[in-house]
């Protein structure tokens, strides 16, 4: 039963996983440790994601991305 109700949320959890690595990876960035946090679910009552751990560089590269897409929707964004 509790398999069922939370099949959704495991799908969710997957698929959100996936579409970071896929991102993540055209940007030219890996996450090493990343991956759903299956058993997390009995103790805070939702799947976490874990990002683990990533070396200096790489944490720079994401940095780098993430302000280069932020100005980006600055810009697109403006009324």
């Amino acid at each position: 039963m509790l398999n069922r109700a939370t099949a959704e949320q495991r799908r969710q959890a997957a698929s959100v996983v996936d579409d970071l690595t896929t991102v993540l990876a055209l940007g030219g960035v890996k996450l090493p440790s990343l991956e759903v946090d299956w058993a997390c679910k009995k103790l805070t009552g939702c799947f976490l994601i874990s990002l683990g751990s990533a070396p200096i560089g790489v944490v720079l590269r994401i940095v780098d991305l993430l302000r280069k897409g932020l100005r980006y929707e600055r810009l697109t964004h403006d009324d």
